[in-house]
């Protein structure tokens, strides 16, 4: 099976900082410029990480926040985790992405003690439609790219521009030779809303995402990543996508990426 990235090699040193050296495939690359990664699959890649560091079962991700400080280019790479806050209850765990001698993405993981609290539960966020009665898209109108090409795509009838509903799937392993978990899988996916509610065509205009913050009320299981987005442009150049976020299950949580607008010349 194909994946988004491959493997080079992991340590961690004395003072509890691991690296993972990997690079990426055609499938992780961006829709704006061949010679970037799409944020979605290096998303999923720090994700990974994420989960592979100081894992306790008593805690578990709530607000996971990107900042993208720059290309994220297509070329060998280097991931370091740190935990920079750590508690019994509370934990805070950062995530840095490094290509070409400079840092491109930084996330922060809030980790959080779980408990029952099922007996309090309450949602606002209504369902999605269920995927059987969306349309299939065999491509993304107007976008290119390793990744976008690698999804399988489901339409609400009534989406349009500036507000979608969808469900999006891929066959990818995030890491070749391993298996993903659902959480890697859906959240590689995330930053795909950026595009799914375009209220302006790629050739128009551009919009590309400076951050990338997903709020968790619950860890995501399944396979699909359902998808009701939003997407606003102010008046001076910087707008918004907002998302709901779906599993097979239900609202799992919220996702927010804030976007600087260019017109293309």
């Amino acid at each position: 099976m194909s994946s988004y990235y491959r493997l080079i090699s992991r340590t961690q040193d004395a003072q509890g900082v691991a690296r993972a050296e990997y690079e990426p495939t055609k499938h992780a690359q961006g829709v704006w410029n061949p010679q970037e990664q799409h944020m979605a699959p290096a998303t999923g890649i720090l994700c990974r990480e994420l989960e592979l560091y100081g894992p306790r079962p008593e805690l578990r991700v709530a607000r996971l926040n990107l900042d993208i400080w720059g290309m994220i280019h297509f070329a060998p790479f280097t991931v370091e985790t740190r935990l920079l806050r750590p508690g019994r209850t509370i934990e805070l765990v950062e995530v840095r992405l490094l290509s070409a001698g400079k840092t491109c993405i930084v996330a922060h993981a809030w980790r959080l003690q779980t408990c029952d609290s099922s007996s309090a539960q309450g949602l606002e966020d209504p369902p999605l439609p269920a995927r059987e009665q969306m349309h299939d898209r065999q491509e993304f109108s107007g976008w290119g790219g390793g990744y976008i090409s690698s999804l399988q795509l489901k339409t609400d009838a009534q989406s349009r521009a500036g507000h979608a509903r969808v469900w999006l799937k891929n066959e990818l392993e995030m890491v070749e030779g391993q298996a993903t978990s659902d959480f890697v899988r859906l959240m590689g996916m995330v930053d795909t809303a950026n595009g799914v509610a375009a209220r302006a065509m790629p050739h128009q205009w551009i919009f590309p995402n400076v951050d990338l913050n997903i709020n968790l009320l619950r860890m995501p299981q399944g396979r699909w990543l359902g998808l009701e987005t939003r997407q606003q442009f102010g008046s001076d150049g910087i707008g918004l996508t907002s998302s709901v976020l779906h599993d097979d299950l239900g609202v799992f949580g919220h996702s927010e990426q804030t976007l600087t607008l260019r017109a293309m010349g």
